[in-house]
């Protein structure tokens, strides 16, 4: 339902006369929905979009004249309350990255069912709804000097960015865990991002239902703030927010690398850790990730594949001049029949282990399955009290480093840096 009570104003624009009146009938028993005018064309919709000031334009992107894609870009300057949704015959990536590019906010392949039109209505409305609602008490100018005169401004949060040169290693297990882990020893805002932006699998291992993911956040890229964010961002009972990658694996070329940069530096604003995950490839949008993360987690197995792939990822690490204590090798799936011991790896790739996470085949596979991590269905055991364990590790360093940078000489700062263990070594 529309806030205040009212209805979803919907304006339907659409050159076939019949899909017209076939979507004025399924939204006509919506108690919530309101068509308020139906235009035949481009032209006629930009019109009616001034003149109603409709809060969902459903367009179709194929018109003669004014195309859906043009009409949509005019209605953002005319209407920009109005939140438009595409609607075309043709699913083709190019039709949907055209399509976001001019501001639409989701996009619908004919034929949809009443359930589909309907919930993608109420989905975007929420969105644009709950920024509308948002903006004005973030306008007033009595605002500013309040906030200013509460203190000094927020730090920036950290941000943890899991990734594996080679897949099977366990990234998405460990930054899921990690970040309900993170929470619940600071009851801090902890953001989870899936930027493995075509198969993501947070949503599954969370059994979260997505309705909104990183691609409308990339859509919006000019509009993102605080409130934007926290409509976008889907909550987890554990307490974790969570940015879902998109939908449809077409819809990762509407996220570039500038969007990640963007919504990365959002997140680190209001949340004091953001935990992302990635995908085994050094695309371009994953290595904005990296670049732009604190600290990278490297989970790996004890197989000479993966250690293999990661002495390269190593190699490339030192060509992109990143810190060797921006690099937290983790030994994931650790079982002493394996005949690799973090002993064996540490000799052999020059670079410290930080955590041994048990191989618990069972535990992992039952999270899965059921949607719930192994860190809140079983805390007891072994494979979840490492993960807590790597958690306090890093908070407990992160103090000191902060606690060292506090302090007044900077010779301090090394030798604090030097003592605090595996991580910063």
């Amino acid at each position: 339902m529309s806030s205040g009570g009212g209805k979803i104003k919907v304006l339907i624009v659409d050159d076939i006369p019949e899909t017209r009146e076939n979507l004025r009938k399924l939204l006509y028993f919506e108690g919530d929905i309101e068509v308020v005018a139906a235009a035949s064309s481009g032209e006629e919709g930009i019109q009616f979009a001034q003149e109603y000031q409709p809060d969902i334009v459903l367009m179709d992107i194929n018109m003669p004249g004014v195309d859906g894609i043009s009409a949509s870009e005019a209605i953002a300057r005319e209407a920009p309350t109005a939140q438009v949704i595409m609607m075309s015959v043709q699913s083709e990536a190019d039709y949907l990255r055209r399509s976001m590019l001019a501001g639409a906010r989701d996009f619908l392949t004919k034929p949809f069912s009443a359930d589909e039109l309907v919930s993608t209505i109420r989905r975007v409305y929420e969105m644009g709804e709950s920024r509308r609602r948002a903006m004005p008490a973030m306008r007033p100018t009595a605002a500013v000097p309040t906030a200013a005169a509460a203190g000094p401004p927020r730090p920036e949060g950290k941000i943890v960015a899991t990734f594996a040169p080679k897949g099977g290693a366990g990234c998405t297990t460990l930054a899921v865990n990690l970040s309900i882990a993170l929470h619940r020893a600071t009851n801090k805002p902890v953001a989870l991002v899936d930027a493995s932006l075509q198969f993501g699998d947070i949503a599954v291992l969370l059994d979260l239902k997505p309705t909104h993911s990183i691609a409308d956040l990339a859509s919006q890229i000019d509009e993102i703030d605080y409130a934007l964010l926290e409509t976008t961002l889907t909550p987890h009972p554990s307490g974790v927010k969570v940015l879902l990658a998109p939908p449809r694996p077409e819809m990762a070329d509407l996220v570039s690398p500038e969007h990640v940069q963007r919504i990365l530096d959002e997140l680190k604003r209001h949340y004091d850790y953001v935990v992302v995950d990635t995908w085994t490839s050094l695309h371009d949008t994953v290595l904005a990730v990296l670049d732009n993360a604190d600290l990278i987690m490297l989970p790996t197995t004890p197989d000479i594949s993966s250690l293999r792939n990661v002495r390269l990822f190593l190699e490339v690490t030192e060509q992109l001049e990143y810190p060797p204590d921006k690099l937290a090798l983790v030994l994931n799936k650790s079982d002493r029949r394996s005949g690799i011991r973090a002993s064996d790896i540490q000799e052999s790739i020059k670079h410290p282990v930080v955590a041994e996470i048990p191989l618990d085949d069972a535990a992992a596979l039952a999270s899965v399955n059921r949607g719930v991590p192994f860190v809140i269905s079983d805390e007891s055991r072994p494979i979840s009290q490492a993960i807590v364990r790597l958690a306090h590790q890093l908070l407990e360093n992160w103090a000191a480093v902060a606690e060292a940078e506090a302090a007044a000489e900077p010779e301090v700062d090394d030798t604090a840096r030097r003592r605090l263990g595996r991580f910063f070594r």
